[in-house]
């Protein structure tokens, strides 16, 4: 094999490579990015809406509301992936047809998040941070090999490419994160990277540090370059092809208690941190939208900060883009609210912001020209202390 293809000679086949670097590159299309659906509850809990809570989170609902979503007509010009849990990979839609199906029939390619999620009682010896709980590991590496395996063994159903989420805290006074806590997340998304890569699906890599916390974005300028350069120190380690991978960090902003900084600090750090960190090899770039303070519309801030980076860089070495959850859903979810009869409705909403985020690759998303449900309308008092 012919070193020029780098990443993992000793093991992947060229063909393999070669594979994974077609299938990053289509989800990497001008203009599309993730629709991330890989809540393990009802995405409509997340929705801070009195009404929506009420919703009963079960199987049944969570199989309509997402075969719902995917169904969406002419969702597949705006996103290129679906992140899936588990669940939802093998789950029907009310008419028996496969929602991985769905997704395929509708031009969009199936994927799974295969990390377990972590224990709140977090990594022995480090600090408290602003989530109420230590530094942790996301654990599931023991057993992911198989997981992939079987993944592929049911290439059928349509999965390729996987994602794998860790979670790290910022506060300056502790000096967080911790370095054991970056060497801990970087390392364990470096090998969930390899054994993703060894089973034929590119990796979505994602260091995520939260924006809970009063920090100034500085601060989250500076631990988002020092965790992304470790970050690719460890997949160069690890051997990671990287035109067969994708990238899904956190944008640089303040702390939800935090000054607030505008769309143009914001997309300025962002950018500058990862042409610092971020090797051109890497076909792209997702960004996860967060969560977000109370008084913040986190539909309409995650897309005009996506275009603003966009219109300030519009040449960069990778496609720059979203994988967003509720910021893409939180209007769609209060438009169906669990009623047959709003589904044209709530379809047509996320259909609305998937192109309103597909205008933000090109920066040229105008704001408010997209309706969105806001900040404070039908908000409910209650708001998960982490994303999912």
């Amino acid at each position: 094999m012919s070193l020029a293809l780098g990443g993992l000679p000793s093991v992947l086949p060229a063909d393999k490579l070669a594979e994974l670097k077609e299938t990053a590159g289509k989800l990497c299309a001008p203009g599309k990015g993730f629709l991330a659906a890989d809540e393990s509850a009802g995405p409509w809990l997340r929705a801070r809406h009195a009404e929506a809570a009420k919703i009963p989170d079960v199987a049944e609902n969570r199989a309509e509301y997402r075969s719902m979503c995917f169904a969406t007509p002419g969702l597949s010009e705006h996103i290129g992936g679906v992140i899936l849990h588990w669940e939802t990979l093998f789950q029907r839609d009310a008419q028996g047809k496969a929602i991985v199906d769905i997704i395929k029939d509708n031009g969009m390619i199936p994927g799974i998040k295969v990390d377990k999620g972590y224990n709140k009682k977090g990594i022995w010896g480090t600090p408290v941070g602003p989530l109420g709980h230590p530094e942790v590991a996301t654990v599931g590496l023991d057993d992911l090999q198989q997981r992939c395996h079987q993944a592929v063994l049911a290439y059928e159903q349509g999965a390729r490419f996987a994602k794998w989420r860790n979670v790290l805290q910022l506060d300056p006074a502790k000096h967080m994160p911790t370095e054991l806590a970056i060497a801990d997340c970087v390392h364990t998304l470096a090998r969930y990277a390899s054994i993703s890569q060894s089973e034929g699906l590119v990796p979505i890599v994602e260091p995520e540090i939260v924006p809970n916390g009063d920090h100034d974005i500085h601060y989250c300028a500076r631990m988002t370059e020092k965790v992304l350069a470790a970050q690719f120190k460890a997949l160069a380690d690890h051997h990671i092809y990287l035109e067969g991978a994708v990238l899904k960090p956190n944008m640089v902003k303040n702390g939800l208690g935090g000054p607030k900084a505008t769309a143009e600090t914001i997309a300025t750090l962002s950018v500058q941190t990862l042409l610092r960190t971020v090797p051109a090899s890497m076909p792209g770039i997702f960004f996860l939208s967060g969560e977000s303070a109370r008084n913040e519309d986190n539909e309409e801030e995650a897309t005009i900060n996506l275009s603003t980076m966009n219109k300030l860089f519009p040449k960069l070495p990778w496609h720059l883009s979203f994988s967003y959850g509720k910021a893409l859903q939180r209007t769609c979810i209060v438009t169906w609210l669990g009623k047959a009869e709003n589904k044209d409705a709530a379809q047509k909403a996320l259909k609305a912001r998937a192109n309103a985020n597909s205008d933000a690759c090109f920066g040229k998303y105008t704001p408010g020209s997209c309706k969105s449900l806001g900040p404070e309308e039908g908000a409910s008092s209650k708001v998960a202390s982490e994303p999912y």
